[in-house]
């Protein structure tokens, strides 16, 4: 059972040292009754599933201080739908907003939600025009309770690129247009050759944050760790923890779902994040870190969370493993 009260406390204590930690996404019945009251839900006596799916945010900004939101990689964020995330949390709330695919995609999958741009490539690929107008324009009067903006590239294959230089000359030139020392930006790849010194010199050139990600196919949260270690003084730290290496979404969902409890234990994934988070409360200085953790993880978020900032709080890092250690 969370210790709601306690995982407040320790998430404050953090936000208050520019570290946030919070959950992709939040709206999951399968969290009633761990970090939402079912009773605040209630119409006329029952469930109501459309209260809870507008309400919910406001109670879980009483325990979590930030947020990534999912729904921005799908459609641009319209300035209604912004102010209404707004007014449900406190203005200290942090929401990190993954961009939408229409800037990362550089050539369309054949998938229906893609219309007649299905299969086709992408005219807007890495347009700075459209995202500074589209994107990053509509969130500026909710500047201060913007936290990471993620730039989350899916796996290129030979098609899009032949080299890995080429992405990462596309990028310097697309970040090159971007305002990266007045918000928060980050890059999350899903090709781990590309995980070189070239990708990581670019990024830091930019001041902009590579996004550790425990992902089906990318190298354990750890390793990449070992392979780059953030430089808060220059650029934002992210983190998002996603999936086991080599469990693909679906599986995940099908063992998971309705993620109302931990149902497989990450021992090193929750070793790397803890070490990463107390590097960041000793070093205290820089610029803002953002962690964030998936159900399909471990089948519950919340619980994934807690047991990170036990070992925070709980375990000298120098017991820990020695690939989780900066």
């Amino acid at each position: 059972m969370l210790n709601l009260s306690s995982l407040k406390v320790s998430l404050d204590q953090l936000a208050h040292q520019d570290i946030f930690v919070g959950t992709s996404s939040w709206k999951y019945p399968g969290w009633i009754g761990q970090l939402y009251q079912s009773s605040r839900y209630e119409h006329r006596g029952k469930f109501s599933k459309s209260r809870f799916q507008d309400s919910c945010l406001e109670e879980y900004s009483e325990i979590f201080s930030t947020v990534c939101v999912d729904a921005s990689y799908y459609r641009f964020p319209s300035e209604k739908h912004l102010a209404t995330l707004a007014e449900k949390v406190p203005s200290t709330f942090r929401f990190a907003h993954k961009v939408t695919d229409s800037i990362t995609i550089k050539n369309f999958p054949a998938l229906k939600r893609h219309g007649k741009f299905a299969g086709l490539a992408n005219p807007c690929y890495l347009n700075s025009d459209i995202f500074l107008k589209s994107f990053l324009s509509p969130l500026a009067p909710h500047r201060e309770q913007t936290g990471l903006i993620i730039f989350e590239f899916s796996h290129f294959y030979p098609r899009d690129y032949r080299y890995g230089r080429e992405f990462v000359s596309d990028l310097d030139s697309f970040l090159a247009t971007l305002p990266t020392k007045e918000w928060d930006f980050g890059v999350e790849i899903r090709n781990a050759s590309l995980l070189q010194k070239p990708y990581f010199d670019t990024l830091e050139r930019h001041s902009v944050a590579h996004v550790y990600n425990q992902w089906q196919r990318m190298p354990d949260l750890a390793d990449q760790l070992k392979l780059h270690w953030p430089n808060p003084e220059n650029s934002p730290t992210g983190c998002r923890l996603l999936l086991k290496r080599g469990r693909n979404y679906n599986r995940a969902v099908e063992s998971f779902a309705p993620y109302d409890q931990t149902k497989e234990v990450q021992e090193n994934v929750r070793h790397a994040s803890a070490s990463l988070i107390r590097d960041r409360k000793e070093k205290a200085s820089g610029r803002r870190t953002y962690i964030y953790a998936n159900n399909r993880l471990e089948g519950n978020a919340l619980a994934t969370i807690e047991a990170i900032l036990a070992l925070v709080d709980n375990q000298d890092l120098s017991t820990l493993p020695p690939e989780a250690s900066p």
